[in-house]
């Protein structure tokens, strides 16, 4: 896979499609652009006539893993704008679900030049999913560190995998300094306390001004914890101008996905898979503006 240096890391990537408009897809969480479902997605609108950049984040995939920045979505969107830089490309469409969705927000409000349009679903808000994400992406390392120094991430599934996919990793955890790194896991923690004035964490509500491009928000399922209604609709509110529509999945898909994960059974509904189904009305919207 093809690979630029931004801010001192590597970041590996892939464009689909020939011909069009640039449509940069972001998945959530510290999935890797080859996380089941998104693909699918992604062929799907370069069927529509677009070019579509699927990208490692920092700390996903086969990209260097890097620890800097006021949260790690503030990392992520200065880095996709060093990425886009590199690939000497013009303003593009940022499309993200879930943390993805989060990633795609805060580069549109920190480099508004470089982008047109904004397609977001799986928006996470509320108590319980801020809480978990803090819970699950920040507290594990940070415990290992205070507990066993670097020595503790080498010794965690997550980072093991993400030096299988790129061996360079190995140093880049060496090379941390322990102090440092609890200070920055504090910081990236507090981004997942609840905070009046912050509809998603980590960024406050004022900062939704700077959005002024096109948006599609597909809102969250009637009783997704992780991605409230809630959440997306006040986001609609935030955003002027936006366009809210209904999910093309069923209103339960992701409680599904979850609960099929935690009793080891056949998933009917990967937490990925059904986001191909957005594709139609992803297209249309993009065709209308």
């Amino acid at each position: 896979m093809p690979a630029v240096t931004v801010n001192g890391g590597k970041v590996v990537y892939e464009v689909l499609g020939a011909t069009g408009d640039l449509i940069v897809l972001t998945p959530g969480g510290r999935y890797s652009k080859d996380i089941p479902g998104l693909r699918p997605l992604a062929e799907a609108l370069a069927g529509g006539g677009y070019r579509v950049l699927l990208w490692d984040r920092p700390n996903c995939g086969a990209s260097d893993i890097q620890f800097y920045g006021q949260t790690e979505s503030h990392m992520r969107a200065e880095t996709l704008s060093g990425l886009l830089a590199e690939l000497d490309t013009g303003p593009v469409i940022l499309a993200g679900g879930s943390g993805g969705a989060r990633d795609s927000m805060l580069t549109t409000m920190l480099y508004p030049d470089l982008v047109t349009d904004l397609v977001l679903w799986n928006i996470v808000g509320g108590v319980y999913g801020t809480f978990n994400l803090g819970a699950y992406y920040v507290l594990p390392s940070l415990q290992a560190v205070r507990g066993l120094g670097v020595e503790g991430l080498l010794r965690m599934r997550e980072w093991r995998e993400r030096i299988a996919e790129n061996p360079d990793n190995e140093q880049r955890l060496r090379s941390l300094d322990p102090g440092e790194f609890v200070k920055l896991s504090l910081r990236w923690l507090n981004a997942y306390v609840p905070k009046p004035g912050q509809t998603i964490p980590g960024v406050d509500d004022e900062m939704f001004d700077r959005i002024r491009v096109p948006t599609l928000i597909i809102r969250g399922g009637a009783n997704d914890l992780d991605h409230p209604k809630r959440t997306s609709l006040e986001v609609s509110c935030l955003i002027e101008g936006s366009t809210l529509i209904d999910p093309p999945w069923p209103e339960d898909a992701w409680e599904r996905a979850i609960e099929d994960r935690a009793q080891g059974r056949a998933q009917q509904y990967n937490m990925f898979d059904t986001w191909v189904l957005a594709a139609p009305q992803i297209l249309k919207f993009l065709g209308e503006r």
